[in-house]
C-alpha cells in the first residue's frame, strides 16, 4: 500500500448537494482528499432530509458523503460569504451543483474566485449544462433522461416511458465530473494554471446511446430506435427471459448464437433460416423468445440455468433483487457492498466505491458528517480562527450545527 492517498494534500470546497455533485466529491474524498462540504444554514444540504430515515439521520445523505467535513454557515451574509472566500484562496477544487447562475448570485462565480485564487480548478454539475437554450433549467436525473431521448427507450414498446430505479444521470455526471477535475490537477501540475470545468446529466446521458444515435443518423432516419421492452428489437437473442423463480438476462453475439443452441439442445435453430443471422433472428424475434423461454422455464431456477450457460461460455446473469444484490458474495468481496457504522444510524450497508487501484486501498473515509461537526477545526487549521473568535461566530448565528456535532 502507498504511504500516503493519492489526493493527500488537495483541499476541496464543496458546495454540493443531492447526488451528481455529492458523487464527485465523495470520490476525491475516497482518495484522501479533504472536502470541506459548505453548507448553507439552517438546514444544510437538502440530501439530508431524504428517506430512509433513522435517528433522524438520512441514509441517502450517509450514501453520498462519507469521508466529508461540514461547515455550516449563513452563506447570506457577509461575514459568512468572507469565511467561504478566504478558503477557496487556500483551495486546490470547488464543486457546486446548484442550477446555473445560482453560484453567482452567492458570489462565487468563476470570473470573481479564478481572481482569488488562479490555481483554483471549478467543476460545475447541473442537469442540462451551463450553456445552450435550457442551461437556466433546473433539472434532474429523470429531466436529463427525457431531453437525452434514454426515456424514450425505457419501457414496453407500446407502453408509456418506465422509470428507471436508480439514478444513473446523477453518477455519470458525477463520474464525469471527477473524471474532469483528476485531467485538470494533471494539467495544473504541468502548467500551473487553474480552470474551469463542467460536468452535466445530459452530456453524460446523451453518450450512454452506444448504438442509437449513429444508426438513426446513417440510415437517414429509416432506423428509428424505440424501447423495445424485456428484448432488445435490433440485437437478438438479447433480453430478459423467465426462468422459475425470477429472470435472467442473456446477451449473444453472432459468434455466440452456436453456443446458446448447443446448450439448449438445439443445434438444428443454426441452421433454421428464420434464426441463420442477426437480421433473421430480429425479424422472427417472438418466435425466438418462446422458444428459447420454454427452455429457460425447463430448469429448476436460474441457478441452474445461469450455471449451464456459463460453462457454455454463453454471456448470462441472473436478475438479482437488491437484497439478493446486497448479499451476493462477488460484490461483498469486491467491497461493492460497503458495511459502514454511522455514529447515529449505527450499522448498516451502502454502496462502495467504483474506484480500484492495485495498491491502495478501496476505502479508507470516515462517516459522513454531522451538520456544522467541523466548523471549529476548519476555521482554527486552515484561518487560524481561535476559540473565541469561533464562538463569536456561533453566538452571532454565523456559524450552525447540529446540537450533537457541537458546533465542532
Amino acid at each position: 500500500m502507498t504511504a500516503k492517498p493519492i489526493l493527500d494534500g488537495i483541499l476541496v470546497v464543496d458546495f454540493t448537494q443531492f447526488f451528481a455533485g455529492p458523487v464527485v466529491t465523495q470520490l476525491m474524498a475516497e482518495l484522501g482528499a479533504e472536502v470541506v462540504k459548505v453548507e448553507i444554514a439552517p438546514t444544510g444540504d437538502q440530501g439530508r432530509l431524504l428517506p430512509f430515515m433513522k435517528n433522524g439521520r438520512s441514509g441517502y445523505f450517509i450514501q453520498q458523503n462519507t469521508g466529508k467535513k461540514s461547515l455550516c454557515l449563513d452563506l447570506k451574509s457577509d461575514r459568512g460569504k468572507a469565511i467561504v472566500r478566504d478558503l477557496i484562496a487556500k483551495a486546490d477544487v470547488m464543486v457546486e451543483n446548484f442550477t446555473p447562475g445560482v453560484i453567482a448570485k452567492f458570489g462565487f462565480d468563476w470570473e470573481t474566485v479564478h481572481a482569488l485564487n488562479p490555481r483554483l480548478i471549478m467543476c460545475s454539475v447541473s442537469a442540462l449544462g451551463q450553456t445552450g437554450p435550457l442551461a437556466t433549467t433546473p433539472g434532474f436525473d429523470f429531466t436529463g433522461q427525457a431531453y437525452a431521448g434514454v426515456s424514450a427507450m425505457i419501457g414496453d414498446p407500446d407502453g408509456p416511458p418506465a422509470m428507471i430505479g436508480l439514478a444513473v444521470g446523477d453518477a455519470g455526471a458525477g463520474m464525469t465530473g471527477f473524471a474532469s477535475i483528476n485531467a485538470a490537477l494533471y494539467h495544473r501540475e504541468r502548467t500551473g494554471e487553474g480552470q474551469y470545468l463542467e460536468s452535466s446529466l445530459l452530456d453524460y446521458l446523451f453518450r450512454a446511446h452506444e448504438a442509437n444515435i449513429e444508426a438513426y443518423s446513417l440510415s437517414g432516419g429509416a432506423v428509428d430506435p424505440h424501447r423495445g421492452g424485456a428484448h432488445h428489437r435490433v440485437y437478438a437473442p438479447i433480453g430478459y427471459y423467465r426462468a422459475k423463480d425470477g429472470y435472467v438476462v442473456l446477451i449473444v453475439t453472432e459468434g455466440q448464437w452456436p453456443s446458446l443452441c448447443k446448450a439448449m439442445g438445439r443445434e438444428d435453430m443454426i441452421a433454421d433460416p428464420r434464426f441463420a443471422d442477426n437480421d433473421a433472428r430480429v425479424a422472427n424475434l417472438e418466435v425466438l423468445i418462446e422458444t428459447i423461454e420454454a427452455w429457460t422455464m425447463s430448469f429448476p431456477g436460474k441457478d441452474e440455468l445461469v450455471r449451464v450457460l456459463t460453462e457454455a461460455h454463453v454471456p448470462v446473469a441472473p436478475v438479482l433483487s437488491v437484497a439478493e444484490a446486497v448479499a451476493h458474495p462477488h460484490l461483498i468481496a469486491r467491497e461493492t457492498v460497503r458495511d459502514i457504522v454511522d455514529p447515529v444510524a449505527g450499522p448498516m450497508k451502502i454502496a462502495g466505491s467504483p474506484l480500484n487501484f492495485r495498491n491502495y486501498p478501496k476505502h479508507t473515509s470516515g462517516p459522513a458528517p454531522l451538520l456544522g461537526e467541523h466548523n471549529a477545526e476548519l476555521l482554527g487549521r486552515h484561518l487560524g480562527y481561535d476559540a473565541a473568535k469561533i464562538r463569536e461566530l456561533e453566538e452571532t448565528g454565523i456559524l450552525h450545527a447540529e446540537p450533537a456535532a457541537g458546533g465542532g
